[in-house]
C-alpha cells in the first residue's frame, strides 16, 4: 500500500500529477539524485545493488546531460530520482527527460523514516543521495511518478503559487493595521478593520491614517475622497467612522506614529490587492485555454482561482485510482484511532496536500448556497457536528463529486436534495 497525503510536508506546493506506479523491471541505473541550489550529489546503483555512480555535480545542464548519456550507453535505461521535484530539482528533471531517462519522485518525509533503517546517523549530501537510490531499488512502491505537465497547467501552478504569496501578504498587512488600530482606536477598528479588502477604505487610510487626522479632515472632506471608490456606502461609512471617533475622548501615548504607518501600510495593502486583481485576469485568461476549466467552474464555490489550483494540484484525475485516493491525497479521508478496546473515533489526518484540502474546504463553505450542498451540511449539523466538521464533511463528499466529473469529463449536474 502507498501512502498518499505527504507531499505538502514534504514541501512541494507547485507539481502536479506526482501519483502512479513507477515501473523499474528493466532499469539498469537506479540514480538517486540528492538536489542543491548549485551542486547535487549523484549516486547511481545497478539492480544488483553496485555502486557505479557516487560524485557531486554542478547544477548545470551539460554536466548533468554527460553524465546521463554516460550511464544509459553503458547500462541502458536510467532511472532518475529525487526528493524534491519542484524549484531546485526541475532542471535535473528537465535535462533527465530530454535525454530519454526515466524520472521519479520519493517524498522527502518517505525518504527521512527511510533513512532511519540503515546505520549511522550522519546527515549528508552523499548518505540523502545513497539512500534515495537504494530505497528506489529495493522498495519501488515508496515511489511516486512524475508526469510532465502540460503548458496551461504549468503556467497555472506558477500563478497559483504568486497569487498565495499575495494573498498571504495581504492577510499579513491587514492584519498589521488592525492591530494597530485596536491598540490605539479599538472603536474606529471596528468600523475599518473587517473594510480593508475595499479599495475605499485603503484609500481613506493612505490619506488620513489617525484618529486626529480624520477628524481634522471634517466629514464633508472625507466623503469627497471616498464617494469615487465607493458611491453607495460613502455617507454611511463617514457617519459610522465619525460615531466611532466620539466614542474615545482619550488619547493613548504613541497614537501620532499612526500617521507615519497606517498610510504607508494602506498602499502596500493596496498594491497587494490591485496585484491580486490583475493576476486573477491571467489566471481566469489561462483557464479558458483548458480543456477542463468549464467542467471545473461547473460546480458551486468552484471560481477561477479555486479551479486554478485543482489544475495545479490534481491534474485530470487520472493519476487517482478512486475517489478514496483522491480524498486520501487532499488530506480529507477520515483515519480510525484505535488501539485494543478503545476506540476514539475518526478523524481528518493532519497530512495531506495543505493546498489541495484549503481549497476544497474553501469552496464547500462557498457552495453553502447550493441547496444540495447545504442539505448535507445541515443533515451533518443535526447528527451533532461542529462547523468545521460538516464542512469538512461536506468537502469529502465533494471530492467524490469532483472524481467522477473528472473521470466523465462532464458537467455539474443540480440535483434536488435528499430528504433527512
Amino acid at each position: 500500500m502507498r501512502e498518499y497525503g505527504t507531499d505538502a510536508e514534504a514541501g512541494v506546493r507547485n507539481f502536479p500529477g506526482m501519483v502512479g506506479v513507477v515501473s523499474t523491471q528493466d532499469v539498469g541505473v537506479f540514480l538517486g539524485l540528492d538536489v542543491g541550489k548549485s551542486f547535487h550529489h549523484g549516486h547511481g546503483l545497478t539492480p544488483s545493488g553496485k555502486k557505479v555512480f557516487d560524485k557531486q555535480l554542478p547544477n548545470s545542464e551539460p554536466k548533468l546531460r554527460t553524465l546521463l548519456d554516460k550511464l544509459t550507453s553503458k547500462f541502458g535505461t536510467v532511472l532518475v530520482i529525487v526528493d524534491q521535484p519542484a524549484s531546485i530539482g526541475a532542471l535535473p528533471l528537465a535535462v533527465a527527460r530530454d535525454a530519454g531517462c526515466r524520472v521519479a519522485y520519493l517524498p522527502g518525509l518517505a525518504m527521512r523514516r527511510i533513512a532511519d533503517l540503515y546505520p549511522g546517523e550522519a546527515k549528508t549530501d552523499a548518505r540523502d543521495a545513497a539512500v534515495i537510490a537504494d530505497a528506489a531499488r529495493t522498495m519501488p512502491h515508496t515511489l511516486r511518478t512524475l508526469e510532465l505537465a502540460d503548458q496551461i497547467t504549468a503556467e497555472l501552478t506558477v500563478l497559483v503559487g504568486f497569487d498565495q504569496d499575495l494573498a498571504a501578504e495581504a492577510t499579513r498587512t491587514s492584519n498589521r493595521i488592525r492591530g494597530l488600530l485596536t491598540q490605539f482606536h479599538p472603536s474606529l477598528e471596528r468600523i475599518l478593520g473587517p473594510r480593508l479588502d475595499h479599495p475605499a477604505v485603503t484609500w481613506l487610510l493612505e490619506r488620513h491614517g489617525s484618529p486626529q487626522a480624520l477628524r481634522k479632515a471634517g466629514r464633508r472632506r472625507l466623503m469627497e475622497t471616498i464617494r469615487p471608490k465607493a458611491p453607495r456606502m460613502a455617507a454611511r461609512l463617514i457617519d459610522e467612522v465619525f460615531d466611532a471617533l466620539d466614542q474615545q475622548t482619550v488619547i493613548v501615548p504613541g497614537t501620532s506614529t499612526l500617521d507615519l504607518v497606517i498610510p504607508s501600510l494602506a498602499r502596500s495593502l493596496a498594491a497587494v490587492h490591485q496585484q491580486r486583481r490583475a493576476l486573477e485576469t491571467e489566471i481566469e485568461t489561462l483557464l479558458e485555454a483548458h480543456p477542463l476549466s468549464q467542467v471545473l467552474t461547473s460546480m458551486p464555490g468552484v471560481g477561477a482561482r479555486t479551479a486554478a489550483v485543482l489544475l495545479a494540484t490534481v491534474g485530470d484525475g487520472t493519476s487517482f485510482p478512486t475517489p478514496g485516493h483522491l480524498a486520501s491525497y487532499a488530506g480529507l479521508a477520515p483515519a480510525t484511532k484505535s488501539s485494543g478496546t478503545s476506540i476514539t473515533g475518526e478523524h481528518a489526518p493532519r497530512g495531506g496536500n495543505r493546498q489541495l484540502k484549503r481549497a476544497m474546504f474553501l469552496s464547500a463553505f462557498a457552495a453553502l448556497h447550493d441547496p444540495a450542498s447545504r442539505t448535507y451540511y445541515d443533515r451533518c449539523r443535526t447528527r451533532g457536528k461542529t462547523h468545521t466538521q460538516a464542512l469538512l464533511r461536506l468537502a469529502r463528499h465533494r471530492i467524490s463529486v469532483l472524481f467522477a466529473m473528472l473521470r466523465d469529463g462532464t458537467h455539474y449536474e443540480h440535483r434536488p436534495p435528499r430528504p433527512a
